[in-house]
């Protein structure tokens, strides 16, 4: 059986590789729950760099939808709110992030992207986050942060997908580097991660990130649970296929 994830430790570093290349390392509960103890994980046991990437053509392609016809509206509200615990998790991280992505980065996916504290994609690599057309509120907050309360709303009303280079200027991404690039970026990332001891570098995201989780979580919650919500989702996708063609 294919593992979920590939974890590599070395020198203070942690590399978790999504390996879910079936499905675009899109989110399902599996990978999900594997993704939280991994940073559960990497909080305790010493790592000073934690970074997320993805195997196969894409980092990860958003929120699993693969089996929608046979799952219920709790069900899609509870991977939701786990979804958004791991964000959270991510984004508070006594430690630096470094989000490593190519191919489409949707929705969840580029949330994860966004969560992380560095966040570097390959020339190319495009980004999309759909779930206000939906009626979900996830990861909003965190993007603000990122990229400012104008650019915000635009990419979240409009739904509109941008490339690598537009979102490295809006600071969305921190940089754009060709993927032969990131072993030298890791590499660069562990020694700078090293600057200061545990305890300060976790004081310093601590009083550097500003703490939305309750606001989030009960935004998530709230939204995600109004009634219809697998209804909305099948609405959005047949709504998307049509208007790209494959229906």
């Amino acid at each position: 059986m294919t593992e979920t994830l590939i974890t590599t430790k070395d020198g203070g570093a942690t590399v978790v590789t999504l390996n879910k290349t079936d499905r675009a390392n899109a989110l399902g509960p599996e990978l999900v729950e594997a993704l939280l103890d991994a940073v559960a994980a990497a909080s305790t046991d010493g790592t000073r760099l934690l970074v997320l990437k993805g195997e196969g053509k894409s980092f990860c392609s958003g929120f699993d939808l693969s089996d929608l016809a046979e799952v219920t509206d709790g069900d899609l509200v509870n991977r939701l709110i786990r979804i958004e615990t791991l964000l959270q998790a991510v984004y508070h991280a006594p430690m630096p992030t470094v989000a490593l992505a190519h191919g489409r980065v949707f929705g969840a996916g580029a949330d994860l992207f966004c969560a992380c504290s560095s966040r570097i994609a390959a020339p190319g690599t495009s980004f999309r986050m759909p779930g206000l057309g939906f009626g979900i509120v996830l990861g909003t907050r965190r993007l603000k942060v990122r990229v400012g309360e104008d650019q915000a709303r635009r990419i979240q009303n409009s739904g509109l997908t941008f490339k690598a280079e537009e979102a490295l200027d809006l600071g969305f991404a921190t940089g754009v580097i060709d993927q032969d690039g990131w072993d030298g970026e890791i590499e660069a990332a562990r020694a700078a991660a090293h600057t200061l001891t545990p305890t300060a570098t976790a004081d310093l995201f601590r009083v550097t990130v500003t703490d939305t989780r309750d606001a989030d979580m009960a935004d998530i919650a709230r939204t995600a649970s109004v009634p219809g919500l697998k209804d909305r989702i099948t609405a959005y996708r047949e709504a998307a296929l049509k208007a790209a063609g494959k229906k």
